[in-house]
């Protein structure tokens, strides 16, 4: 079976000296549980698996009964030795984080060599739980989309392919049928993740709007709009707090981002017109109604997706790493992204055959920024599929 390069970072901490709780955390259908039980299987001692996503109602005492069958194995023989407990879909149990904070300091001053995974289904987890209780006792490990790397080598997919298929490995066995193929994405993973994800975890006063609005980000991918703009493309009274604020948990359960553009000054940036930009490809043929044929024969839709690859690409790479993702424009003249962190500054076109309605503008950006790189990816510049390959913290 397939196992992800980070399957290796995931392995050499659970063999360190007991000291987080590991917590695996990204969109459904990255392969979050299978890594889990890829781990269980390559593990030199015991573990006990269990999911909060079964059927049957649970509750707090869920968690610690699970615990204590993690503690008896322990134990068990009269000898002290290190066991692997696994708890997914953790965040459906209220009130978790406080508990699991009791039976991990408990252990720790007993000396009860139990290692904690806990798998959640979006970013969401950190806020609703690990940033309030469990402060300096967590290392979260994101698990974002396949790459078109991943992708390839498990499932020897081309770049064509890819880019309208996108990175969800479990639906890379329905490709043979296209309409089945995106009724799975739409109903089994935008639809779960918006009712399960977004709308069970967070206050959301507007849900039709917060759906409306991932329509708009798949629809214009690629392309600024300012949320006056976004507003009357979704005919809602609402404001812009709200739509930022939606576009924030949209990104946060993988689906869809907005982009600031950068102006060196972090204030200035939160108000700019963001970019829409999805987190997956497959996420924008797969709402078109569109088969591949049409798509490819389409130059503005295949440019909008060889542009939506590569930042998707920059925003799952770069998640975590404390680098930002950002766009640039100016009296015509845009970069499709520019990359800041580490002390560097990358700026990044993008030449896909899609006709814009603005110039480039990699030369007007040096100008105005101490610029670290400038990377032309297509149209003579490094091809798309090399880029794609390349990891995105390498290019600062």
């Amino acid at each position: 079976m397939y196992k992800r390069p980070v399957y290796a970072s995931i392995s050499a901490r659970l063999e360190e000296p007991r000291r987080f709780i590991q917590v695996l955390v990204g969109p459904r259908q990255t392969g979050k549980t299978t890594l889990a039980r890829q781990v269980i299987e390559g593990a030199g001692f015991g573990s006990h698996y269990a999911t909060a996503d079964e059927p049957a109602l649970k509750d707090l005492t869920w968690i610690e009964q699970q615990w204590e069958i993690a503690r008896m194995m322990a134990r068990s023989g009269g000898k002290a030795q290190r066991v692997l407990l696994v708890l997914d879909e953790i965040q459906k149990i209220p009130g978790w984080s406080e508990v699991v904070k009791r039976l991990w300091d408990e252990d720790s001053a007993g000396g009860v060599d139990v290692v904690v995974m806990i798998l959640g289904s979006s970013a969401l987890l950190p806020r609703e739980g690990l940033t309030e209780s469990l402060a300096g006792r967590f290392e979260v490990i994101r698990v974002n989309h396949w790459s078109f790397a991943e992708m390839r080598d498990a499932f020897d997919w081309d770049l064509e392919t890819y880019l309208f298929y996108g990175g969800y490995p479990g639906a890379a066995g329905l490709i043979e049928d296209g309409d089945r193929w995106a009724t799975y994405v739409r109903d089994s993973l935008i639809e779960t993740t918006m009712s399960r994800d977004i709308l069970l975890m967070t206050r959301v006063d507007k849900p039709a709007l917060l759906r409306r609005l991932f329509e708009l980000g798949c629809n214009y991918s690629g392309q600024v709009l300012s949320y006056q703009k976004m507003l009357g493309q979704l005919h809602d009274a609402g404001n812009t707090t709200t739509l930022a604020h939606y576009l924030d948990l949209l990104e946060s359960a993988g689906l869809v981002a907005g982009v600031q553009k950068y102006s060196g000054a972090a204030v200035r940036r939160r108000a700019s017109s963001p970019k829409l930009q999805v987190m997956n490809t497959a996420l924008m043929t797969a709402t078109s109604g569109l088969a591949f044929r049409d798509v490819r024969e389409d130059p503005q839709f295949w440019g909008r997706l060889v542009e939506s690859a590569v930042g998707a690409s920059l925003a799952n790479g770069l998640a975590g790493t404390g680098a930002g993702l950002f766009y640039w424009s100016s009296r015509n003249r845009e970069v499709d992204f520019v990359v800041a962190g580490r002390g560097a500054l990358v700026a990044i076109e993008v030449k896909s055959g899609r006709r814009k309605s603005t110039l480039p503008g990699l030369g007007a950006f040096a100008t105005k920024f101490r610029v670290t790189r400038k990377l032309l990816v297509g149209g003579g510049g490094l091809g798309l599929e090399e880029f794609l390959e390349i990891p995105a913290p390498a290019w600062l």
